[in-house]
C-alpha cells in the first residue's frame, strides 16, 4: 500500500513519512480546534453539537494541514492536494445532466420540455433522436439549436449505433416523447431507470404494441369510458410497461371524439410531463 502511495503522489520514503504525519497532526489539530470554538457556544452534546462539530472540522481540515505542513516541510503537497480537491468538488457540482429526446412526429412535448430546460441550469437538452426524416420535432431542435440525428429503424432496434451516438453526447438520461419504436434491450441495460415515456392512457388499460395516438382515444371512446388521462413511467424491455411515475386524469364525456379527447390529453401531458422529469433529475 506505501508503495501504491510513493507512486501516485510521486514522493520517496521520507516524504510519504512526513506526508501521513502531516495528515494524523492536521487531524487531530483540526478534533481539538473544533472542540474548543464549540466549548464558548455552550451548546448541549447533542444531536446539533455534532452537527456543528462535523461542519467545523471540514472547513477547519484544509487550514490545519495546511498549518502543520509548513514546519514538516510539506506545503506545497497539500497546497496541490486541497486544490485537487476543491477543483474534483467544483465540477462534479457544475456537472450538467444531459438529456436525449426520442420522437418520431411534430414534437410538441418534446417543445415543452425544450422550453421548460431552456433557461441555464443543471439540466441541458443535449440531442434529439428521431426515426423519421422530416418529423416537425426536427425543426423544433433546429431552432433551439440543439443537435439532432435520425436513425433509421434497423439501425436503432440494433441498440449499438444510437448507443454510440448517445456517448459521443455524453447523454444522462432519456425522454421518450410520442417516440414509436421499441427501445432496444442494450439501452434499457445501458440506462437502468434513467428511460421515461408518456403514454396517453391509464396504463395498464390500452398500452402495447400498436397503442399510440388516436388508436388509443378511440379505443377509450368504443369502450364507453368515463375517463382517460396520462401515464408517466420508467420504460422497460416491453411496451408501455414500467413502473409508474405519475397519472393524470381527464373525463371522458359522451360527445368526445378521438379528436377533441386528444385536445385533454395533451393538456395534461403539456402540464405534467416536463415537471416530473424536472422532479426526477432533481
Amino acid at each position: 500500500m506505501l508503495e501504491k502511495l510513493k507512486q501516485r503522489w510521486k514522493v520517496n520514503t521520507l516524504n510519504l513519512i512526513l506526508i501521513i504525519a502531516t495528515f494524523a497532526l492536521g487531524g487531530s489539530l483540526c478534533g481539538y480546534a473544533g472542540r474548543k470554538i464549540l466549548q464558548l457556544t455552550n451548546i448541549d452534546k447533542g444531536f446539533l453539537y455534532i452537527l456543528l462539530y462535523i461542519i467545523l472540522i471540514t472547513l477547519l481540515w484544509p487550514i490545519c494541514v495546511l498549518i502543520i505542513s509548513v514546519p514538516l516541510g510539506q506545503f506545497s503537497f497539500f497546497r496541490r492536494y486541497i486544490k485537487r480537491i476543491a477543483d474534483r468538488t467544483s465540477r462534479r457540482s457544475a456537472k450538467k445532466i444531459n438529456i436525449a429526446i426520442f420522437a418520431s412526429g411534430a414534437g410538441s412535448n418534446a417543445k415543452k420540455i425544450i422550453e421548460h430546460f431552456s433557461s441555464p441550469g443543471k439540466v441541458k437538452i443535449a440531442l434529439v433522436v428521431c426515426n423519421k426524416p422530416g418529423a416537425g420535432v426536427l425543426d423544433i431542435a433546429a431552432q433551439a439549436n440543439i443537435p439532432s440525428i435520425v436513425i433509421e429503424k434497423n439501425a436503432f432496434a440494433d441498440g449499438d449505433a444510437v448507443l454510440a451516438q448517445l456517448k459521443n453526447y455524453h447523454i444522462d438520461f432519456i425522454v421518450l416523447a410520442g417516440f414509436l419504436l421499441k427501445v432496444p434491450e442494450q439501452l434499457i441495460k445501458a440506462f437502468p431507470k434513467k428511460i421515461v415515456n408518456i403514454h396517453p392512457a391509464l396504463l395498464p388499460k390500452y398500452g402495447g404494441k400498436g397503442m399510440y395516438g388516436h388508436y388509443v382515444h378511440e379505443s377509450v371512446i368504443a369502450n364507453k369510458d368515463v375517463e382517460s388521462g396520462i401515464t408517466i413511467h420508467f420504460a422497460d424491455e416491453v411496451y408501455d410497461h414500467g413502473e409508474i411515475i405519475l397519472q393524470a386524469r381527464c373525463p371522458v364525456d359522451p360527445n368526445d371524439t378521438a379528436a377533441t379527447l386528444a385536445q385533454k390529453i395533451h393538456v395534461l401531458e403539456h402540464a405534467h410531463y416536463a415537471t416530473e422529469i424536472d422532479k426526477l433529475l432533481r
